[in-house]
């Protein structure tokens, strides 16, 4: 076989190859667990820069735009160890490598060491250029973990005794890590799981076949009874209608075949696509085609199902979609483009506190999106995915409760923000620069001229989430620089945008002057970031958001936003139909994940369009997943009210519905809910929290007693562990 176009491998070798290292790694395992360390973030960075890189159009390499930063390439990691006795100490290093006890280091590459009892200090240099530098220390108590110290620039220098010092200022941060426990698995082998998918219906067409796996899938396609002399021409597709268009499908590939005997072979190149367009040319034969389906061992711990069989067909189709766009980093896409936009990514990271509610993944990609000082631009260009960023690491501490990673990320935060805050124009106020995207939301006619509304309101969330963050890196100087800089912010906000005639905020400002023009945009984050007052938040529902003179929204990334705000006031019988009728509407076109964008006015094939191609639009984009979010936070009603589910609120609200039940992840467990019009079943593994909702008599509660705070309203105090049972009456 020749291999040209696109490469093939035998997959068979390599399973067998990761078979024999897990057994031999296995064997290695000690008493005390070790495992792959590195610099924090250049792990995260260099998976994402090979992850991103993968993208193609029409089998022409696509790579992102904007800048790529790079691991550091020599890095020092120690740790001090008192031991009551010698210790033998296994050393596994990806790049070349220094090996020291106490300052005196050992010749050549040594693969075991011996540590001497007493207290010594373990070090080691590792330089690596294609890989990221990292170690693996596996001893009966000495072991890699994350409170090694490490440094990119070891500035140590010699005394006036003549003595080895590290006074020079060198700053050493805890080290970067993934659990990856195998020493015989580095950190460069990372990959995601595969299984085995198989066709669901095959058609003839021409020479080939279309193959239909029945819904959006992503990985390998995988090649069965290949033989012959010619080409093979494969033409992928989210739609048959894609799949069948050699000249206009997004993606393909075009194989060089030359075999003489029956092979199976997969792909190399991970795709997206349901259907798979196969063409042999020449003597070129091929049985039949099966996928490697590549995911993210994710486990589902979130749930819910309603009276409403849409509603949890839409939810089903949420959690696939967003699975789908779950891997090694949070996704827009999986056919396009398959990066880490931050946009994107910050509605991710709200879908997975309510479905899988995974940290990993979430630091991984606020990690890689950041890169490295110095701050040249924002964050993938855009001036509004650089808030985004900070917001999602603040929405991650309420999650989580995870101040570690909020300190030590705290430097490259302050760096970006020191950036944004010098491209201030003589007003304080944000403005398109040089080198900027201003991109709100893909929207004809919308303008990004002058000084938007929009962002500044993302710009003073942003200072008031640097003056929190601030706060937990003991930065005190600098949270009150931002606290103050936010208030003042927020004020010439309301003075310079707000329109009493028009009962919202306007759009922008051009050349000093507020435009006539008011868009849903600024209005409806105002209501979630609570800068309104209750007058004001009345005036933008009625004459904004429940406005149909205003230009409506058609893309699910800030239908996300607007269907938030509505439920934030209540109108969640309101919302709901909303999501019956725009998620709904994609189900009712056959969509098996959901889309980009999506405009009801559209006929046929001209859903599938975008971009200016007849086949732009992506089927499966992870912000048309949001009714994840939307039903478990303000439908089942829980939400951390303190860092981590300290405390918290379960207000669940029916809209319209006659049941629902489900559960939202915490870190330390669940919150299982359920609720009829008659009923609330409550449970939680977490310890202190409230549960909220209105009676119009006195509620009836097995397990504890509920409290009036207001008129029909009632409170009722929730302990980890006891299960709840509400009588109560709508």
């Amino acid at each position: 076989m020749k291999f040209l176009k696109t490469g093939l491998h035998k997959f068979g070798a390599l399973v067998l190859l990761l078979t024999v290292l897990c057994t031999d790694a296995s064997q290695a395992q000690s008493t005390k667990k070790a495992s792959w360390i590195w610099y924090p973030g250049d792990l995260d960075i260099w998976v994402s820069n090979k992850m991103q890189n993968r993208r193609t159009e029409r089998g022409a390499f696509l790579p992102p735009f904007w800048k790529m930063d790079s691991h550091y390439v020599l890095v020092e990691f120690h740790k001090e160890f008192n031991l009551a006795s010698a210790e033998e100490v296994k050393l596994y290093v990806e790049g070349q490598y220094n090996v020291k006890i106490d300052g005196q280091a050992f010749s050549g590459y040594p693969k075991k060491i011996t540590i001497p009892a007493g207290k010594h200090k373990l070090s080691l240099k590792v330089y690596g250029q294609d890989k990221v530098p990292a170690i693996f220390v596996q001893g009966k108590t000495v072991v890699s973990d994350e409170t090694w110290l490490t440094t990119f620039e070891d500035k140590e220098w010699i005394d006036e005794s003549g003595k080895a010092s590290d006074k020079s200022g060198t700053t050493f941060v805890s080290v970067g890590s993934w659990n990856l426990t195998d020493p015989l698995l580095p950190p460069s082998q990372f990959k995601l799981a595969t299984k085995a998918m198989e066709v669901v219906k095959t058609d003839k067409v021409d020479k080939g076949f279309v193959a239909d796996f029945g819904k959006e899938s992503f990985g390998f396609l995988k090649l069965h009874g290949l033989k012959g002399k010619g080409k093979l021409h494969i033409y992928y597709g989210e739609s048959k209608e894609e799949a069948l268009s050699a000249d206009k499908c997004e993606t393909l590939d075009l194989l060089e075949i030359d075999l003489k005997g029956k092979t199976d072979s997969v792909i190399e190149l991970s795709k997206a696509f349901r259907y798979v367009n196969c063409q042999p040319e020449g003597d070129v034969t091929i049985d039949k085609v099966s996928m490697l389906y590549e995911y993210a061992p994710v486990t589902e711990k979130g749930s819910f199902r309603c009276s409403d069989e849409q509603i949890n067909k839409i939810y089903d189709v949420s959690k696939y979609t967003f699975h789908l766009n779950t891997r090694e980093f949070f996704i827009d896409g999986i056919k396009r483009d398959r990066w880490v936009w931050s946009g994107d990514a910050y509605q991710s990271y709200l879908m997975n506190y309510y479905s899988f509610n995974e940290s990993p993944i979430v630091k991984r990609t606020l990690l890689a999106q950041r890169g490295k000082d110095p701050v040249t631009a924002h964050i993938n260009t855009i001036m509004d995915y650089s808030f985004y960023w900070f917001l999602g690491i603040y929405d991650y501490y309420q999650y989580s409760g995870d101040q570690k990673f909020v300190q030590d990320i705290y430097p490259r935060m302050k760096s970006l923000m020191d950036y944004v805050l010098n491209r201030r124009n003589k007003d304080g106020l944000l403005e398109w620069m040089p080198g900027d995207w201003i991109f709100i939301d893909w929207a004809d006619k919308l303008s990004k001229d002058g000084e938007v509304s929009f962002e500044q309101l993302l710009f003073c969330r942003s200072l008031e989430t640097m003056a929190l963050c601030a706060d937990m890196a003991k930065d005190t100087e600098a949270a009150a620089n931002y606290k103050k800089l936010a208030a003042d912010l927020k004020a010439k906000i309301f003075k310079l945008y707000w329109d009493e005639g028009k009962h919202a905020l306007v759009h922008s400002r051009v050349a000093g002057k507020p435009t006539d023009n008011v868009t849903r945009y600024a209005n409806m984050f105002g209501i979630f970031f609570d800068y309104f007052t209750p007058a004001q938040k009345l005036d933008v529902k009625q004459h904004v958001l429940m406005n149909d003179q205003i230009k409506k929204i058609t893309t699910p990334y800030m239908r996300f936003y607007e269907l938030e705000a509505l439920c934030a006031m209540g109108e969640q019988s309101y919302v709901l139909k909303q999501m019956k009728d725009y998620w709904g509407g994609m189900l009712d076109l056959g969509a098996t994940s959901f889309w980009e964008e999506y405009n009801p006015d559209k006929k046929g094939t001209e859903h599938l369009a975008m971009y200016g191609r007849p086949f732009g639009k992506s089927l499966c984009h992870a912000w048309g997943a949001s009714p994840i979010y939307l039903l478990g936070k303000y439908y089942l009603g829980v939400k951390p009210l303190s860092a981590g589910y300290e405390t918290y609120v379960v207000e669940p609200a029916l809209g319209g519905l006659d049941w629902m039940e489900g559960k939202v992840p915490t870190p330390s467990g669940e919150i299982s809910l359920y609720c009829s019009k008659k009923e609330i079943k409550v449970k939680s593994d977490e310890g202190s929290g409230v549960l909220r909702f209105k009676s119009i008599s006195k509620p009836v509660v097995n397990g504890g007693e509920a409290v009036e705070v207001g008129k029909r309203t009632y409170e009722l105090k929730l302990k980890k562990g006891v299960a709840y049972v509400v009588s109560y009456k709508k």
